[in-house]
């Protein structure tokens, strides 16, 4: 059986079935109540990368008061929830961008007034996304790095990179793009530009992402309530089979 730290690899909560993320919660129980030992906990601090996990675990199990800690939770999760929307309205804007084969720089300002301040200016977007272009041109260029799409990326290089897409496409037509989709890592984003590239009407494509978006936050806000009732669970030191119960209630 794997521990949750090699669990955590490629863990997203954005991307993470409910169900997985109820059954990491529900191992580290396992691993308190057989162990018995602070240690597990440190671990887990140490080798989780995704933010609001990392997070409840940095509060719940320190001296913090409960009511701090779901203070902070909620606080934590509305952080987080604010920057996926400005990521997926930006990736929302490049598909329908490269659907309408609209200007580039039309798109980058309407990418970035999703930002309190822009991420990166204009001119240095477009020298960067220009750049990709260059790059891909040369034998040791990495191709993974150079065309990686990825909601995890900071906010400036993912609009050079959704740039670059509204550039190519624009330039050489939509189709060009189907080289790079194996570079996509999120589904979100794969979907709607698969979409586009085959012809999707551009109507229909707006409205599908934009009701897609609105599940994706929703589904997501749920699975980071449930992770912190979850853990302040655990912290409180309930059974096994109420944690479980905590999980259900979030479950269809």
């Amino acid at each position: 059986m794997s521990t949750p730290q090699e669990e955590q690899k490629d863990f997203d909560i954005l991307e993470m079935p409910a169900e997985g993320l109820a059954a990491y919660w529900l191992s580290i129980k396992k691993l308190i109540d057989v162990k018995r030992s602070k240690k597990i906990l440190e671990e887990e601090i140490r080798y989780t990368r995704e933010p609001f996990i990392k997070h409840m675990l940095e509060t719940a199990f320190s001296g913090l008061d409960e009511e701090s800690v779901r203070r902070l939770a909620l606080a934590k999760e509305q952080t987080i929830t604010i920057d996926y929307e400005r990521k997926l309205a930006a990736m929302s804007i490049a598909v329908l961008a490269v659907s309408s084969k609209e200007n580039p720089r039309v798109s980058f300002v309407r990418m970035a007034s999703h930002f309190p301040f822009s991420p990166i200016t204009e001119k240095k977007a477009f020298s960067l996304a220009h750049g990709i272009s260059d790059g891909l041109k040369s034998q040791d260029s990495n191709q993974e790095v150079l065309l990686e799409i990825d909601h995890k990326l900071q906010n400036d290089r993912l609009l050079v990179k959704l740039l670059f897409h509204v550039i190519t496409a624009r330039r050489e037509g939509k189709q060009t793009l189907e080289k790079f989709l194996p570079y996509i890592k999120t589904p979100y984003y794969l979907n709607g530009l698969t979409q586009a590239i085959d012809g999707f009407e551009h109507r229909v494509l707006k409205l599908n992402m934009a009701a897609q978006t609105k599940e994706i936050l929703l589904e997501t806000k749920r699975k980071m309530e449930m992770a912190a009732e979850m853990c302040i669970g655990i912290r409180n030191k309930l059974s096994y089979e109420d944690i479980f119960k905590i999980a259900k209630a979030y479950m269809p």
